[in-house]
């Protein structure tokens, strides 16, 4: 899977150097965030104020020439890591087929490993591993914005230690982290077993579309009530954890305005700095729960990831068998 791409002189191009324009148009773009966060506060400032046209103005036109590249390059990463993506696919596809011709023994569900796994692969990896470099660098630019914003706010039982802000962040992210592992810790398992019942189902269904003796009523009910089994196991376990997931998003986004409104009400704290603060907040919150936000996605990418890793294992060994 990494080999194919990263390891080879016909790809090698598109691996390094598309991963390095990714990464610097990434940079770019939390780059812009952190501008936006500071707006937040200038802006706000001045709806509190509200004594000043011009400057209500000039603070909206600042907006536009942050909002406007903002768009252009969030759609050019958007753009060219479909690209990325797909030169993997075809990377890992040319690379598996032409040991899948020659390996002599029956591989379950190859066809849908090469089509079907591959493309998942791919896609998940494109934004999953963006997603992940972007929250690293929207931590690293970040926590020093609201570590220093800590200063102008009053948090009960909290007012000498420096940062709080960061160290809640933290501790709401690791505690929910915990959480997202113990209630989701059966879901890579169930989405393997459900990917094996969908192949074998497909499996039969491709035969009997080729031959009609293949069609056989019992055959196909007893595998598509093997699907359904494991389909109802799987509702029911995802049905947890989107309970668990949006409870804690909700919480999240009300906690840093929960701890802030003493510091608005006695007038510590200006409009400005509020929203600022739990703009910011929220950044490197949603980045340190970036594992908790894309369990899901996680789960159904590590899944992959071990059908397409078995399916390279039996490939080699056929393969030196020949």
């Amino acid at each position: 899977m990494i080999k194919s791409f990263f390891g080879t002189k016909e790809y090698r191009l598109w691996a390094w150097g598309g991963l390095i324009f990714l990464f610097s148009i990434t940079w770019l773009q939390v780059y812009l965030t952190v501008q936006i966060n500071t707006w937040y506060g200038e802006f706000y400032n001045i709806l509190q104020k509200a004594d000043d046209i011009e400057a209500f103005w000039a603070s909206m036109t600042k907006f536009t020439f942050l909002a406007i590249p903002y768009i252009f390059v969030a759609m050019g990463v958007f753009y060219f890591a479909q690209h990325y993506a797909f030169r993997w696919r075809q990377a890992i596809t040319y690379y598996y087929i032409p040991l899948w011709e020659k390996c002599p023994s029956t591989i379950e569900g190859a066809s849908q490993r090469i089509q079907q796994d591959t493309y998942e692969f791919a896609k998940s990896l494109e934004s999953l591993g963006l997603g992940l470099f972007k929250a690293i660098l929207t931590l690293i630019a970040f926590i020093p914005i609201l570590w220093t914003l800590s200063e102008k706010i009053t948090v009960d039982y909290l007012d000498g230690i420096d940062g709080s802000l960061v160290y809640i962040a933290l501790i709401t992210s690791i505690g929910g982290m915990l959480v997202s592992y113990v209630v989701g810790i059966k879901l890579p398992g169930i989405e393997y077993d459900n990917q094996k019942c969908e192949a074998a189902y497909r499996k039969q269904l491709v035969f009997s579309e080729d031959d009609k003796i293949y069609a056989k009523q019992e055959t196909l009910f007893e595998l598509f009530t093997g699907l359904k089994t494991n389909y109802f196991r799987m509702f029911n376990h995802y049905s947890y954890f989107s309970l668990w997931g949006n409870l804690y998003s909700q919480v999240m986004i009300i906690l840093p305005y929960l701890i802030m409104a003493p510091s608005l009400f006695v007038g510590a704290a200006t409009l400005g700095v509020i929203t600022q603060t739990g703009n910011a907040f929220g950044k490197v919150n949603d980045s340190f729960s970036y594992l908790i936000d894309h369990w899901t996605d996680i789960t159904k990418f590590l899944s992959v990831i071990k059908r397409l890793r078995e399916f390279e294992r039996l490939l080699l060994q056929g393969y030196k068998t020949v």
